[in-house]
């Protein structure tokens, strides 16, 4: 297929050079009737952008194709069978996958490092998770992608799973080993999706680890905006193989998908794309050479030390490493991750990828220059001369990982929707969580709904709320009190 094509971008532009008028949503109708001050802040590229998908771009029976072409072009850019586009962000992707793999009261054999739109996604379906453990750098307080062979072994000890997930590259750039896990599956007849939401940019350069279709995944979820240059909440799901229907999975996000899909988006995503395919290896040779700087001028700054392929990377740790997560470790200035990227924002403007307890991240894309990093790595510099007026803040109580994880009392699905109340978090531990808890970002949750929750914990999560952690999807987000199930509603412990 011909890469220079954009169909939906040509699609757009054919649109207003034809004048179509359009009596049909959206209503500001090219911005006409937008307010102001809206148009103001906004500027009508953005309304000009706005169309209908069908009976707009595309006629109302989209005889032109034009999503279908370009969906076609990113399968063959990242060497996918098939391809779909989503404005709802990964977090639908990912549900699709699952409810094309497994259905209500299956088997999913899932990281336990998954993203809380997986757990949403086992709520919504009914499927019992059977969790992997991360592998825990228990020195770090970090964790980094299951094994192949935590696979293989709960695979012998669930032969009814229908298959596994694995989130990789994590948030921190921790890649697993995805060849390795495919096999797993394979020798099974049973299909591996990987949530690849932080690697759109893995098949553009070789320095990067393997992404998932080259490793032999059979569903891969992406996000386009978090490494790639499209707009929030656009995603692609990947499908190859035959393990996996693609009509099935195509059935599932039309389930779960909306029917007023942004043009905005599929266009974000299909100039993305075409970027990538004709200038891919070069952007991304530049981000990795800049990347490579940042972290050597960050390591030369007293107290901080940026986390890379020996930290992460080994027998019982991640199989490779993204540089272009730049993880900041400040354990040696003694301030915690959410000090210092408060004190960044407030004093230098600089909003951070993540933070936790002791590190900050800075994301380094295809888009940055010396400019952007010149004006990080000063920020930094003077957050150290500031480190003793920023302090040291409240202590987390981080527990061990066999502290850190809970016993599985009741599905997930179940919980959430059970009958619940809210008690006080001191009188929390030993009851069933109905909701999830999840410090955010980068939105892995700690507790999940059917999760027996322990005591380690809740202090763990309330301290980390004094500290300056943000659990937002909590009923009650300072966790004065926890929701849990019920004592009448609570159902015997799963196997």
């Amino acid at each position: 297929m011909d890469q220079t094509e954009a169909p939906v971008l040509e699609a757009l532009a054919a649109y207003h050079e034809r004048d179509e008028l359009g009596f049909t949503p959206p209503g500001h109708k090219q911005a006409r009737g937008a307010d102001p001050e809206v148009r103001k802040v906004l500027g009508d590229a953005v309304f000009f952008g706005d169309v209908l998908a069908s009976g707009g771009l595309d006629d109302r029976r989209e005889r032109h194709q034009v999503l279908e072409r370009a969906e076609k072009l990113m399968a063959e850019a990242v060497h996918a069978d098939h391809t779909f586009f989503s404005t709802c962000g990964s977090s639908l992707s990912v549900k699709a996958a699952m409810l094309t793999v497994a259905g209500p009261h299956e088997k999913l054999l899932v990281s336990r490092d998954a993203h809380k739109s997986v757990v949403a996604g086992l709520v919504l379906c009914g499927i019992e998770p059977v969790w992997i453990e991360p592998q825990w750098d228990t020195e770090r307080r970090l964790a980094h992608p299951p094994s192949p062979a935590a696979y293989e072994k709960a695979f012998d000890a669930h032969p009814d799973a229908r298959g596994a997930l694995v989130t990789s590259p994590t948030p921190y750039g921790a890649a697993a080993d995805l060849s390795g896990l495919a096999e797993v599956c394979h020798r099974r007849s049973l299909p591996l999706i990987v949530d690849e939401a932080w690697g759109a940019h893995l098949p553009f350069h070789t320095d990067l680890p393997s992404w998932a279709m080259d490793a032999g995944a059979d569903i891969c979820v992406t996000s386009i905006h978090k490494m790639g240059s499209g707009l929030e909440q656009g995603s692609v799901f990947h499908v190859q193989g035959d393990l996996v229907d693609p009509d099935a999975l195509s059935l599932r996000a039309d389930l779960l998908g909306t029917t007023s899909p942004s043009v905005l988006l599929y266009a974000g995503i299909d100039g993305w794309r075409r970027q990538m395919a004709l200038h891919g290896t070069e952007l991304m040779s530049h981000a990795l050479e800049l990347a490579a700087g940042v972290r050597e001028s960050i390591e030369a700054i007293d107290g901080l030390h940026v986390n890379d392929r020996a930290d992460f990377c080994g027998p019982r740790a991640a199989a490779d490493f993204d540089p272009l997560p730049v993880v900041i470790d400040l354990s040696g200035l003694g301030i915690s991750g959410y000090r210092a990227a408060d004190w960044l924002r407030a004093h230098h403007h600089i909003d951070l990828h993540l933070f936790d307890h002791r590190r900050i991240s800075a994301q380094i894309t295809h888009a940055d220059d010396d400019a952007t990093t010149e004006r990080l790595l000063d920020a930094l510099r003077d957050l150290v001369g500031h480190k003793d007026e920023i302090g040291a803040g409240e202590p987390v109580a981080v527990p061990d990982p066999a502290d850190l994880r809970m016993k599985q009392a009741m599905l997930p699905r179940d919980a959430f929707f059970a009958r619940t109340e809210d008690v006080p978090a001191a009188e929390a531990a030993g009851r069933i969580a109905a909701e999830m808890m999840t410090p955010y970002p980068p939105g892995i949750p700690v507790a999940l709904p059917g999760e027996r929750l322990t005591e380690p914990v809740l202090t763990y999560l309330r301290t980390g709320i004094e500290a300056g952690m943000n659990v937002p999807d909590a009923t009650d987000t300072t966790l004065g009190t926890v929701r849990v199930v019920h004592h009448d509603a609570a159902h015997p412990e799963t196997p």
